[in-house]
Formats: C-alpha cells, sequence, structure tokens
C-alpha cells in the first residue's frame, strides 16, 4: 500500500492528480489524506481527516509514502523507516503563501534524506520504481536533539 499525505490545511490538485493518474498504472492500493480540492480521483481512496492513531497505522503498514514537503510526515516516514517520495507546492502556482517547501525538498535532498520529484514525469518514475528504500534511519525515540539538528540543517543557507 502506498500513503500519500498532503497535510490537513489546504488542498493540492496538481499533486493528487498526478497520484491519482499514476494509480492507474499500478496495481497496488493508494490511500491519500489530505484536503479536498476542485479534482475528483478516480483510482484512489481519499480520506479528508486521520486521527492520529488512523494515521500511524497507515504509516506504518505502507510500504512507499508520498507527501508534501511538511517536515511531520518526513519525521514521521523516517520514524517508520519507509521510503518517501516528497512533492513541494509551489508558490507560484498559488499552492502556498511562499516557496518553504521547495526551499525544504531542496535540502532534504541535498542531505540525503528523501527521494525528491518536482514534476510528474520524476514522481511517476519514483513511485513505479519498487526498488525504491529508505535513505536514512531516524530511532523512534529520536531526541529533541536530533531533530532540532534536521531542522536547524535545512535553515542553513
Amino acid at each position: 500500500m502506498i500513503f500519500v499525505t498532503i497535510g490537513t490545511q489546504i488542498s493540492f490538485d496538481r499533486f493528487i492528480e498526478a497520484i491519482d493518474e499514476i494509480a492507474g498504472l499500478i496495481d497496488e492500493p493508494i490511500i491519500v489524506q489530505g484536503i479536498k480540492g476542485g479534482y475528483q480521483t478516480k483510482n484512489v481512496k481519499t480520506v479528508d481527516f486521520l486521527n492520529p492513531d488512523e494515521f500511524n497505522k497507515l504509516m506504518e503498514g505502507a510500504r512507499l509514502i508520498v507527501g508534501h514537503a511538511g517536515m511531520g510526515t518526513v519525521l514521521s516516514a523516517l520514524k517508520y523507516e519507509k521510503p518517501i517520495i516528497i512533492f513541494p507546492r509551489i508558490a507560484s502556482l498559488r499552492e502556498h503563501r511562499n516557496d518553504h517547501q521547495m526551499v525544504t525538498a531542496m535540502r532534504m535532498n541535498e542531505l540525503g534524506y528523501v527521494h525528491v520529484a518536482y514534476d510528474k514525469k520524476q514522481l511517476k518514475a519514483l513511485i513505479l520504481n519498487n526498488d525504491l528504500k529508505p535513505l536514512k534511519k531516524l530511532n523512534q525515540d529520536a531526541s529533541n536533539n536530533m531533530i532540532n539538528f534536521i531542522i536547524n540543517s535545512l535553515n542553513k543557507n
């Protein structure tokens, strides 16, 4: 199962449409958590909200995590030792108020923590790669120092 999460604050139709299209090419369930926008999915199951226990259960049971460039999603994937692909929102497309997700994606990619797709073609190639592995491991009992190190590393530049 592939678990896709876009957060609970704003919709992300460009991403959901790409995921839905890719889902039509594979024989594996995809569950999408996120605010519904204008795009109606055809090939994936969507849920608006998951409580923390449901979220963690899906995160733990997934073969692959795909999400926006939110730190909560990234840290959860690292905690559960799951490969993660992030697809950052772009401010110029009105997907967010600024490009902090692009900066996060670029920095996390540079540090070797996540797989990053900047467009639909890259996203498709990564999802169709059944041998994708986690790039880093974050202990379940990771100290605040480790989490702060990751966040501070992202903010450098």
